[in-house]
């Protein structure tokens, strides 16, 4: 069974989940010895814990400030 990481590797400190993926830090390391049967069950109730995530909007860059700036000017 693949793994359900996208590749956004990103722990939300409220829930202890990853913003991508959904696991814990522990699921995330112990996922390579979990049976295919543990991999499924936890597959199956990732779906719900990423969408509990309240994704923090990302920061404003100093090139996009610069540029909000510019335009208020």
């Amino acid at each position: 069974m693949d793994s359900p990481c996208i590749l956004v590797c990103s722990i939300d400190l409220a829930s202890g989940y990853c913003f991508g993926c959904g696991r814990t830090r522990d699921e995330i390391a112990g996922w390579m010895g979990y049976t295919d049967a543990e991999r499924r069950a936890l597959m199956a109730v990732l779906p719900a814990r990423v969408a509990t995530l309240e994704r923090r909007p990302r920061r404003e860059t100093r090139r996009a400030r610069m540029a909000r700036e510019a335009g208020e000017r």
